[in-house]
């Protein structure tokens, strides 16, 4: 199985530079589709339901500080680990969310079921560490 940090590699391989925030979005929707379409997990990281929308703690700690992130900027993860399949997955996410800005995907994630259901009980802006798990992800984006 590929890490957060193939795909994260890969995404920005084909992206060229982009801001930490939107890689997180991509790689959170990545995961999403992932799990309906091929009907399986493309990463093992957790996700998080942070103030900003979805985020992997692992590689938000690795690019800590950084606003605009490349390859280079990631000591982690080899986008040759992939395989055609989920290259496929990820393109087809790219294709969809890769050329919107950064902010319009965190709205975006702040509009859908599995953030705002692990964000139950959290005041806006408030730190959490709840989990948006794959089974929710599954259950709301294989209904639309």
């Amino acid at each position: 199985m590929a890490t957060v940090y193939d795909i994260s590699k890969y995404i920005l391989r084909k992206l060229g530079p982009t801001t930490h925030m939107k890689l997180q979005k991509l790689v959170y929707y990545a995961q999403a589709w992932s799990l309906v379409w091929d009907e399986r997990p493309l990463y093992k990281s957790q996700i998080e339901a942070w103030a900003n929308g979805p985020v992997v703690p692992g590689l938000y700690r690795e690019l800590r500080g950084s606003f605009r992130v490349t390859p280079n900027d990631l000591d982690l993860g080899d986008h040759r680990n992939l395989t055609d399949e989920e290259r496929e997955t990820i393109d087809a996410v790219l294709n969809h969310y890769g050329d919107k800005p950064s902010q319009w995907l965190s709205d975006l994630t702040h509009m859908e079921e599995p953030w705002r259901n692990a964000r139950i009980g959290v005041a806006p802006g408030e730190r959490s560490k709840n989990e948006i798990t794959r089974a929710a992800m599954a259950e709301y984006y294989g209904s639309l």
